[in-house]
């Protein structure tokens, strides 16, 4: 089952889904209503909400609230995207300018907190479970505040440990995941044991993800990808390749390559030294099959669901988050 037939599959809902993240998003102020729809017209993967409708197929049948929790956990997604851009000054965001680099990052974190404040309210106009949802979202809008600290802290330091990136990387990508899915299964009224076997799926799905997107940061320059490669050590970020690198070198060189990255702030043309370490000590084969590691436990997660296509396209998924090339 390819992506392609994913999307097929999904697109009567999906299309609800973009409906009504359309009508979340219109407001009267001329300069916010156009920047929104300047934003959808290149939406990205939306894989957040398809995870989310097919986990409410997989463990019972969609309802409405499924369409609004998937459409939530969306617009949750791209208001920390805007935030995120102000953060690492990016520029660029889906082969575009970004709202920062177009108005300002003051801008830009009105728009992302717009995005949020709708996110909240799709959630609040559920027809069950609103309550129980939104402490779901509560705990991934603390993750993500907390995750993106702890990667401010660990970059200034150089000192990133793999079990702190594997906590900062939870807190930033995979517990948004963690939410679409479980707000998805208590949308269809799922079991315990359900709802526990879809957020394990979709945590070790997100923390993937993740890795890979990492791995993009050490591969060859492509158009496809939606940041420049190197942006993660400009931004003195230890992500898995240069982990998984480090955990192989020699005390003493590790050691000397944690200096340099320490001193990227001022001297970033020792990149070239840290990207030849990472080249020596297979530093992509090893973050590869971290992120392999991964999708197996994913995929593990989803035995006790019955069989049905949507318990087929999450594993199609799973196999997609790997083989992905942007």
């Amino acid at each position: 089952m390819s992506i392609k037939y994913i999307q097929e599959y999904l697109a009567p809902q999906m299309q609800q889904v973009e409906i009504l993240i359309d009508y979340c998003l219109r407001s009267e102020i001329g300069l916010l209503d156009a920047t929104n729809r300047t934003l959808r017209e290149r939406p990205g993967k939306m894989l957040r909400p398809m995870l989310s409708l097919l986990v409410a197929g997989a463990c019972g049948t969609p309802t409405r609230d499924s369409i609004r929790f998937a459409a939530a956990t969306e617009l949750l997604h791209n208001a920390t995207l805007l935030h995120d851009d102000v953060v690492d000054g990016a520029t660029e965001r889906r082969g575009r300018p970004t709202v920062a680099q177009l108005l300002s990052g003051p801008a830009a974190v009105l728009i992302g907190d717009f995005w949020l404040t709708r996110a909240v309210q799709v959630v609040l106009s559920a027809d069950k479970y609103s309550e129980r949802v939104l402490h779901v979202f509560a705990a991934t809008l603390a993750d993500l505040s907390e995750g993106e600290m702890l990667q401010l802290q660990k970059a200034a330091q150089a000192d990133t440990t793999e079990e702190e990136y594997i906590t900062i990387i939870f807190d930033k990508t995979a517990s948004l995941f963690e939410t679409a899915a479980v707000s998805a299964a208590i949308s269809v009224g799922a079991s315990e044991e359900m709802l526990e076997a879809v957020k394990n799926y979709a945590r070790k799905l997100g923390l993937a993800f993740q890795i890979k997107d990492d791995i993009f940061d050490y591969a060859p320059p492509s158009k496809e990808l939606g940041k420049p490669v190197g942006q993660d050590l400009k931004e003195q970020k230890i992500t898995q390749p240069l982990l998984s690198a480090l955990s192989s070198a020699p005390t003493q060189e590790e050691r000397e390559i944690r200096s340099k990255i320490g001193q990227l702030a001022d001297h970033q043309e020792v990149i070239p030294q840290i990207l030849e370490f990472v080249e020596k000590y297979h530093g992509v084969e090893q973050a590869a099959g971290v992120m392999d590691s991964y999708i197996n436990a994913a995929l593990q997660s989803l035995s006790i669901l019955p069989d049905s296509k949507e318990k087929e396209a999450l594993t199609a998924l799973a196999h997609f988050v790997g083989d992905r090339n942007s």
